[in-house]
């Protein structure tokens, strides 16, 4: 991979992951952190990961041309349930399974042309990271933050394990759809009641950048009502304890003198002990209670005979921190620089699904508030900025291989490109709608960008006219437009301005009135904004171009002010609702002017011929159809 996409200050080769690295830049350009929600590794990307995929690329791409040092990380979500499931069916490791699976993600993400910098990459499986979420959970411990206790508990009977309340929907589990049942159990709790106020009254600190929806779910879900037990909450503590092997073991100990002692800090990570086959079947306990030689342990406080807890942390642990361990990757002496956190803190803009608003957003908002309590982050919310992508089905329905409407990846980027498939996407409507797949035309996208690579063809005349100052107007006009696009999220409207960008030098070349400089600047206008949305074709044009350095490379176009004024505009000219000319107008040109113009054009007295006029319809300044009998 090119260090294009390498922010500033990472060391090591594309594949380097936990490498000690310096600050990550010196300060000259500001900076921007973006952040994908990281995937689980429990199969190939699907059509979800292509869009939230293609909107986060876009947003990289685009800072990085106006100028911005753009942290823009890449993960795996690798513990949990799904993956644990997927390799207990097909009789593997859940490690080696995992693994498998990240490098086959990794590999589709390459494909994908995603601008990632893999030099920060992680893995919440591996012992270098859920050490410090051991870390986190023995310093939330010592606050008073995490505590054990008996209850009344979600129990999922197929996946045999408790669930907290936010996993449970509608009386089901949320991953498999099994109902689940009470039971009474000691499980292992995180205090997030305590916080209760501050996450409603810190949602004024995320109005401007979080969807209203979002807020209004989150507020709804914690309950705060005043009643005569003073202020009381729908909102319950986090129950943390999974009954499960592929986990975060939970760092404490259970000594007969001394009670529940968590682990010291130097001697993290506790590690998963490696246990197979019949092992790995969860039952009522957790498989980690077979693993006697791990279990019996000695305790760090007194040196006598003591236990291991044998649950594990629930996945929603390790994604509640991961943004901050993406900014110190390697770093030995905690989970993050508290400096580094000071530079990128909070992240400029998360991107992922609404799904999580009840549960990630929400453990994340509250385990950044302790740790902006104990001085180590600057700001109490962890994302400035939220977009939610909407979900992608098919034929009106959630894409699945029993309904027969399941939509690989990969079998459509084999069969339409990768550029084809990420414009699809993005032109398909807003980030935050649904995306039928069934609506959606990879194929003509692929027609489009043949088109603008056959741009590079033409070298523009030597006897200009007026065509060439149209030609300017309009290229100003589309970067100061997608400029602002792309700032609002309205990719497809931007990628809607660029088509017709593309058409006007298309026009221009066709009618030989334009310059080489002119059509030049169109075609390289063309290139670099192109490249924020179809990457492979926006280089490949660049280089028809004669040139050589990475058009990701390329500042964003500076705009002429003079020639955002618009004096003219362009207006079509059809004969029975087909469109059979276009001319360029002044902005105030009347209906009759315009009438007149319109029928003066050899092209309409071609198709009007000999036949009867029955009406001439005008819209000034934009439209005259010439309507006959």
């Amino acid at each position: 991979m090119s260090d294009t996409y390498r922010t500033p200050g990472a060391t090591g080769d594309d594949e380097a992951a936990g490498r000690p690295f310096e600050a990550s830049d010196d300060g000259v350009r500001p900076r921007r952190y973006l952040l994908t929600m990281f995937p689980y590794p429990s199969g190939d990307l699907h059509m979800g990961h292509a869009e939230v995929f293609a909107i986060t690329d876009v947003v990289a791409r685009y800072w990085r041309a106006k100028g911005f040092d753009v942290l823009n990380p890449v993960g795996w979500d690798s513990f949990g349930l799904p993956a644990e499931n997927a390799a207990i069916r097909r009789g593997e490791h859940p490690a080696v399974f995992t693994s498998a699976n990240i490098a086959t993600q990794a590999a589709s993400i390459r494909r994908y042309g995603v601008s990632f910098d893999w030099s920060r990459r992680l893995h919440t499986h591996e012992p270098e990271y859920y050490r410090w979420t051991q870390w986190l959970f023995a310093r939330l411990h010592e606050r008073g933050l995490a505590y054990r206790a008996a209850a009344e508990v979600n129990w999922c009977p197929t996946d045999r394990t408790v669930l907290a309340n936010e996993q449970v929907v509608d009386g089901a589990c949320e991953r498999c759809g099994t109902a689940v049942v009470a039971r009474t159990l000691t499980q292992w709790f995180l205090r997030i009641t305590a916080y209760a106020d501050r996450l409603l009254d810190d949602m004024s600190l995320l109005e401007a950048g979080w969807p209203a929806h979002v807020l209004t779910m989150q507020r709804n879900w914690i309950g705060r009502q005043d009643g005569p037990d003073g202020t009381t909450y729908r909102l319950h503590d986090w129950l943390v304890s999974r009954q499960r092997y592929w986990g975060a073991p939970i760092p404490v100990v259970h000594c007969p003198r001394c009670g529940e002692v968590v682990v010291p800090d130097d001697q993290l990570p506790v590690e998963l002990p490696h246990l197979e086959g019949d092992q790995l079947v969860p039952g009522d306990v957790s498989p980690l209670a077979g693993a006697h030689d791990w279990v019996r342990t000695t305790c760090p406080r007194c040196g006598g005979p003591a236990e291991r807890d044998t649950d594990t942390l629930d996945t929603f642990v390790d994604s509640s921190w991961y943004f901050l361990r993406y900014l110190s990757p390697g770093y030995d002496g905690g989970p993050f620089r508290p400096e580094d956190a000071a530079r990128w803190m909070p992240a400029a803009l998360y991107v992922g699904g609404v799904e999580h608003a009840t549960m990630h957003l929400l453990y994340a908002r509250f385990v950044t508030k302790v740790l902006y309590d104990m001085g180590l982050v600057p700001s109490p919310e962890p994302y400035a900025r939220l977009m939610n992508q909407g979900q992608v089905v098919n034929q009106g329905r959630a894409m699945s291989k029993s309904l027969g409407n399941g939509v690989e990846l990969a079998a459509e980027l084999d069969r339409h490109g990768v550029d084809a498939v990420r414009l699809a996407m993005l032109f398909s409507g807003p980030p935050e709608d649904d995306v039928d797949w069934a609506d959606v035309s990879p194929g003509a996208m692929r027609k489009f960008l043949a088109r603008v690579l056959r741009l590079a063809s033409f070298q523009g005349s030597v006897t200009p006219d007026g065509s060439a100052v149209s030609l300017r107007r309009a290229v100003h006009r589309t970067v100061h437009d997608v400029d602002g696009l792309v700032e609002a999220g309205r990719f497809n409207v931007a990628v809607a301005r660029l088509m017709e960008l593309v058409g006007a030098a298309r026009r221009a070349a066709s009618g030989g009135g334009v310059d080489a400089g002119t059509y030049g600047e169109a075609v390289e206008a063309v290139a670099v904004l192109l490249s924020l949305f179809a990457p492979h074709t926006a280089q490949a044009l660049w280089e028809g171009l004669g040139r050589t350095t990475p058009v990701a490379a390329q500042p964003w176009p500076v705009v002429d002010p003079a020639l955002l004024v618009t004096t003219e505009v362009e207006a079509v000219v059809q004969v029975d609702g087909k469109v059979r000319d276009r001319l360029r107008v002044p902005t105030d040109v009347t209906a009759a002017d315009l009438e007149l113009a319109a029928l003066a054009r050899p092209a309409a007295a071609r198709a009007v011929g000999g036949r009867v006029v029955r009406c001439v319809v005008v819209r000034p300044p934009r439209l005259v159809n010439v309507v006959l009998s």
